[in-house]
Order: C-alpha cells, then sequence, then structure tokens
C-alpha cells in the first residue's frame, strides 16, 4: 500500500513537467458524468437532458425543463471497491424573463487518506512508520450555467434552445501540487414533437491547467534518489470535443419508450475507441429509457467501445454496459445506476443520485 500510494503521488506529479502540452484525457474526471439516470443510460443524454443536470450535460437543456421553480440534484457513487468517490451538486433556478435560466454545479472526485512515503525515511536510511502523513488528490470543478429560448414558442414549430458553460477546474495533489483552470462549453438543443436533438461544443476556448508544485528540499532528494524527475510549473491544456445526440419519445397511455443514441467526437489524438485516427476520434453510446406513467423509469445503456487484447492474443471490443431504475414522487426523484467504469470487476459501481423541483408561491 506504501508502494503503491508513492507511485500514484510521482506518477500524478512527474506526469506533467513540461512547460506548455496538450495531454489526452486531460481532465477526464469531468467525463465520468453526473446522475445516476445518465449513467445508467450509458451517458447517452444530450439531446433528452431536461432538468439540472444539464448544467454539466448540455446546458440548453436547463430551460427545456417542465418545473418554474427551483430545482436541486445531488449525487454519490465510489469507485474502485470505494478508493475513489465521486460527488455533485447542482442547483438551477429561472430568471424573471420566461424561458430564462441559470444554473451552478459542483463536482468533486478525489481519494482521500493517501500515506505520504516520501517523508518514511529518516536520515540515516531508516524507515519511521511516525513520519508517515495523509493526504488527498482531489479534482473540483465549478459550472457557472446561463440557458434561454431562442425566439416564442410557435404551435407545431420545433423550440430552440441555447446554453452555455463558464467553469472553473481545480485540482489538488496533497500539499505537493495544485492546479487552476478555466474554460467554456457551449450546447444547443432542438425539440419538435418526440423529437430532441442536442449538440455540445466542449472546452471551445482550450480549457487550460496551469501547474504549480511545492516540495520541500528533503522531498527533492527522495525524488532524486529514486530516480524521479522534479516536476515544474507548467500548463496543461485540453482540446475540444464535440458531442451530439438525437432521442425519439415514443409515447403510450400508460408505457412510454425514449431511446437515444450519442456521440463524442475527440481532436487529442487517436484514441481507444470504436473508430480512432489521428486527430479526431469517434466514440459512440446509446441508452434506452422505459416509463410507467412518469413514475417508474427503467433504462439501460452501453457506451465507451474499447479494444481490448484477450488471452488468445486477438484483439476483441469491449463496451461499457450500465442500467437503472427511477422513481418520481411528485417533486421528488430518485435515480439508481450500477456501472463500470472501467474493464475489471472492482470497478463497477453504484450510483445514487436526487432531484428535487421546488414549485414557486402563487
Amino acid at each position: 500500500m506504501m508502494r503503491i500510494s508513492l507511485l500514484f503521488l510521482l506518477g500524478l506529479a512527474t506526469g506533467i513537467y513540461t512547460p506548455v502540452f496538450g495531454q489526452k484525457y486531460s481532465n477526464e474526471f469531468l467525463s465520468i458524468g453526473v446522475g445516476a439516470r445518465a449513467q445508467g443510460l450509458g451517458n447517452a443524454v444530450v439531446a433528452g437532458v431536461s432538468d439540472v443536470y444539464a448544467g454539466v450535460w448540455n446546458p440548453a437543456g436547463l430551460v427545456a425543463t417542465e418545473s418554474t421553480g427551483l430545482e436541486v440534484g445531488a449525487m454519490h457513487s465510489e469507485w474502485f471497491a470505494g478508493v475513489g468517490k465521486y460527488d455533485y451538486l447542482g442547483v438551477s433556478l429561472p430568471l424573471a424573463k420566461a424561458n430564462r435560466r441559470l444554473g451552478v454545479s459542483l463536482i468533486r472526485f478525489g481519494v482521500d487518506e493517501i500515506p505520504n512515503t516520501l517523508s518514511l525515511y529518516e536520515s540515516d536510511g531508516t524507515i519511521n512508520f511516525d513520519n508517515l502523513r495523509e493526504f488527498s488528490a482531489a479534482d473540483y470543478a465549478m459550472f457557472f450555467s446561463y440557458a434561454q429560448q431562442l425566439g416564442q414558442y410557435e404551435e407545431g414549430k420545433g423550440r430552440w434552445l441555447i446554453g452555455g458553460n463558464l467553469k472553473v477546474v481545480h485540482r489538488r495533489i496533497g500539499p505537493f501540487a495544485n492546479s487552476w483552470g478555466f474554460g467554456v462549453d457551449l450546447g444547443l438543443q432542438y425539440r419538435k414533437g418526440n423529437w430532441r436533438l442536442g449538440l455540445v461544443g466542449k472546452d471551445l476556448t482550450t480549457t487550460f491547467n496551469a501547474w504549480a508544485f511545492n516540495f520541500t528540499e528533503q522531498e527533492k532528494e527522495v525524488l532524486a534518489i529514486t530516480n524521479n524527475e522534479i516536476p515544474i510549473n507548467s500548463v496543461e491544456i485540453t482540446r475540444p470535443q464535440v458531442l451530439g445526440g438525437l432521442a425519439y419519445r415514443i409515447a403510450g397511455k400508460k408505457i412510454s419508450f425514449q431511446p437515444e443514441i450519442n456521440f463524442i467526437l475527440s481532436t487529442d489524438g487517436r484514441r481507444n475507441t470504436l473508430l480512432s485516427s489521428d486527430p479526431f476520434s469517434l466514440d459512440p453510446s446509446a441508452g434506452l429509457e422505459i416509463d410507467y406513467r412518469q413514475v417508474v423509469f427503467l433504462r439501460a445503456g452501453v457506451n465507451q467501445f474499447q479494444r481490448e487484447t484477450a488471452f488468445d492474443g486477438k484483439d476483441v471490443l469491449s463496451p461499457r454496459p450500465s442500467i437503472g431504475v427511477g422513481l418520481r414522487l411528485s417533486a421528488f426523484q430518485v435515480d439508481y445506476a450500477f456501472t463500470d467504469l472501467g474493464a475489471n470487476e472492482s470497478t463497477y459501481s453504484h450510483v445514487i443520485s436526487l432531484l428535487l423541483k421546488f414549485r414557486p408561491r402563487s
């Protein structure tokens, strides 16, 4: 455990040592996704999302809600057998002018109680376990969202919704390293009848993280002795992504269906996705939601189609499946999802999220 913690720290720190670079999978904790509904649908929600969780998925969806008051959403999940904790809290409220909403979203993904083994050894080379201290490695993000409907809605015609995010990203590795970053997202939704269309441009300004490192002289000596490079202050950038989605609602008297397909177009080079090239890679996803009178929900989804090498040496396509359920009671909704962050059994996670819609006073 102590060796793993040291390698974890050094891997995070020394992986960032050039002055400016575009790192693949930068700020990837934001791609995990918030809300058990989205997780149960394989994150295929860009077109259909219409509540407070839209502040992260597609800010245009904030104004697609049927609610006319305050909305509050919260989520908790644990990854890697409880080692990592992923939490979300969001609020959305209407403005005085019709068909306009503001939103604020907070995200934390962290690993806590990591032993600091850099101070394990005394100057004479002996081990002193009393020197062990614990620290946390955590990623934080705050989204400030605005959404509005374009023009006036006319019966029989579609609705165009637009929204944007200003996001602030803060990443911290105990007392050793921290960074601040800023970025902009822009989202669009079109709704006509039972059709839903969504489009999102993420990190359109190329989100950056400016890293600063703080190691004591003794810690630098340990890094040098163990053949680890001492990181320097640097800037890490996140390349833009384009997300698109199409959904269709099949409404019945009691039971309704809403399938949705999404894609993620990344621009940071070749990735392990279904369609991979350089610099563009395409990662599709799909989800299906079945509801009974908009009270009970059943969900299933699939995403992250990756190629893996089997025991016989052949390449196989390995998708990430997910399932979920939901229950809505008046203004309160609770959702649950069972999904997988990686390819191992220990990476499956239980995700629980809540949604509360407050009705304005008449």
